[in-house]
């Protein structure tokens, strides 16, 4: 199976389960869960985005994408949710988190950019304590949503986990998932390899694949297609072996559906008729999309010329602010 392959069915599947990603009523309620409401469909509209602008019109994944991202919009009631959710949360930070992946595929609602700039050059937005990497998700959400940024980019870099440039075998799940995070939101989600100041990018060169290896002889799927992802988004991508021996582990953990779960034994390996559906939604859908993520990524960094590569680790010194 090729990377396109895995790509082309795990979208699918987020396809035929999209109805799992809509907005129910309790989105906007005291009581909401919103790691079961907003951040899914958040997810979904950041992945359809940055996949959408790695892929031609003309490919047939776009139109799906398109679609995708229409009922996303449409989840939203076409951006007039967030107003509201800000009126409910004002200084909680996710509504324009969530709402900047809507701005990055060019779907926007200028009433609550307003609204969200005047919020954001308040003391009690800018005093909000946060994980490192989280304040430079914010920032980067803030960039994507035409506010000015409230802070520094390279400060906020400087006090994350991959910032500080750590003893390499203290890397570990949670570390792992705040180094990913750093980088797609230095790289734009992808967009911009030169993002990764210089010294991190050989960093991430050199320990990378050992680190990816490790998660992938753990079957921790989830995080080894953020890393795939992170692998992709590099002004210098790890050596061909590294890469096509890591997506030939991912795609044999694919299902026939085209879910990947979050971590665990491949389910259609386990018995003889796991079905073919054989995961619960909230055990797979994120897995699914970074696994759709990372191939998007990795197509697009293989199409990208070689000069261009080497301009960008050059030009890689500081970060967008």
């Amino acid at each position: 199976m090729s990377v396109r392959d895995v790509e082309a069915a795990a979208l699918d599947w987020v396809w035929t389960h999209r109805d799992r990603f809509a907005l129910g009523d309790d989105a906007l309620a005291a009581e909401g869960q919103v790691n079961r409401t907003w951040k899914p469909l958040g997810e979904l509209t950041q992945v359809c985005a940055s996949i959408s602008r790695c892929t031609p019109p003309g490919d047939p994944l776009h139109t799906r994408l398109s679609e995708l991202l229409d009922f996303a919009w449409q989840q939203t009631h076409r951006g007039e949710l967030f107003p509201l959710m800000q009126t409910l949360e004002p200084f909680a930070t996710y509504p324009l988190e969530v709402y900047a992946a809507f701005a990055s595929a060019g779907l926007r609602h200028p009433g609550y950019e307003a609204s969200a700039a005047v919020l954001t050059r308040t003391r009690g937005w800018r005093l909000t304590e946060q994980y490192p990497t989280r304040r430079l998700g914010v920032l980067e959400a803030e960039r994507r949503s035409g506010i000015d940024p409230h802070g520094d980019v390279p400060q906020a870099l400087g006090r994350t986990w991959l910032g500080g440039l750590p003893e390499p075998w203290t890397f570990e799940r949670a570390a792992g998932y705040a180094l990913t995070h750093v980088v797609f939101h230095l790289t734009d989600w992808g967009r911009t390899p030169r993002g990764v100041p210089a010294d991190l990018a050989d960093y991430l060169l050199h320990w990378l694949p050992p680190w990816l290896d490790t998660c992938l002889d753990a079957r921790m799927w989830d995080l080894s297609c953020e890393l795939l992802a992170v692998a992709a988004s590099l002004p210098r991508p790890p050596e061909p072996a590294v890469l096509e021996d890591a997506w030939q582990r991912l795609a044999a953990a694919q299902a026939a559906s085209g879910a990947i779960p979050e971590e665990g034994a491949a389910q259609d390996a386990a018995g003889p008729d796991p079905g073919p559906d054989p995961y619960d939604f909230t055990d797979c859908y994120h897995s699914t999309l970074m696994a759709a993520f990372a191939a998007a990524l990795a197509t697009a960094a293989t199409a990208r010329p070689p000069d261009v590569r080497h301009a960008a680790r050059h030009a890689g010194q500081g970060a967008p602010g």
